[in-house]
């Protein structure tokens, strides 16, 4: 079910400030459209954390009801509260999500036991497939193989969402959780290599901006044409990197903003917009990956 390019959404924002959910559903067509292969809304590129329940749900409703079945929808749910994220899985369940995306507790730093309690109570209480997200540079605290190992034993723990940006840990998880678990890259950068490694496709921030490009590089990844894939990565790399310049999701919203695709760039603060330099590095990379699609 989940393979390919996934496009970790943006949620856009009306001038005012408020969500601006026509912009959205927009999106979700054009990304499916230009060949995204699955969608995965309010994670940390949908700024999830600064969203209101009801604009969770706002946001996850009308990318199933738009998504229509044509590509799957991975919901954002997790958060430092085992309960609470329990309660958004059996929401997003209820939207009609195709599966949920947990991240490893932040702020709380619990332990490898305490990790694996957190996710367990999750599996156990709800009924919704389940990627685990491991992203340590954002949480303070890393899934190790060996925890994930133990959960992957659980019939509906399929996937990691991998973004160490440890190539290495791909090898070390097919061996720990069998070559059928799903290991899906989160980071843009490394996406060839994970593929190679073993991985099945990633959960893309750039994709936001240029879906086909990044469907492209996996389909030929899918197919064992890496010469055309590094040629892709070549090519988005970049912008892979200009996207990165600030904290994410600032850059991306910018390029989004530039192609006419949302109205405001602006996160929600703390988030700001990129200073001007970084939006000339952008456009700049932008401009590049649209003349490979040209």
């Amino acid at each position: 079910m989940l393979s390919g390019s996934l496009t970790a959404l943006i949620t856009p924002f009306a001038e005012d400030g408020s969500l601006d959910r026509k912009t959205l559903a927009a999106l979700v067509d054009w990304q499916i459209a230009e060949g995204s292969h699955g969608l995965v809304p309010c994670g940390t590129t949908g700024e999830a954390p600064t969203l209101s329940h009801a604009e969770w749900r706002a946001v996850i409703a009308t990318t199933v009801e738009v998504a229509a079945g044509r590509v799957p929808v991975v919901a954002g749910c997790g958060s430092y509260d085992t309960a609470a994220t329990i309660a958004r899985v059996k929401e997003a369940a209820e939207l009609g999500a195709d599966a949920a995306l947990i991240v490893a507790p932040y702020y709380n730093k619990p332990t490898q036991e305490g990790l694996y309690a957190h996710f367990r109570a999750i599996h156990d209480e709800t009924t919704l497939p389940l990627v685990i997200y491991n992203i340590p540079g954002r949480t303070a605290v890393d899934v190790s193989v060996e925890t994930l190992a133990r959960l992957a034993d659980l019939p509906r723990i399929l996937a990691v969402k991998d973004a160490t940006g440890n190539l290495a840990r791909v090898a070390l998880q097919r061996l720990a959780c069998g070559a059928d678990f799903i290991q899906l890259s989160g980071e843009d950068m490394t996406a060839v290599g994970f593929n190679a490694m073993g991985g099945v496709g990633c959960i893309s921030v750039t994709a936001n901006a240029v879906p086909r490009l990044c469907a492209q590089l996996q389909e030929a990844c899918r197919t064992g044409d890496y010469d055309t894939a590094r040629r892709l990565q070549d090519r988005l790399a970049p912008l892979h990197k200009a996207l990165f310049l600030e904290t994410s999701p600032a850059p991306v919203k910018y390029a989004l903003f530039t192609l006419g695709r949302i109205r405001n760039p602006a996160p929600r603060l703390p988030l700001v917009v990129p200073r001007e330099e970084t939006q000339a590095r952008i456009a700049e990379a932008l401009t590049r990956c649209l003349e490979a699609v040209a």
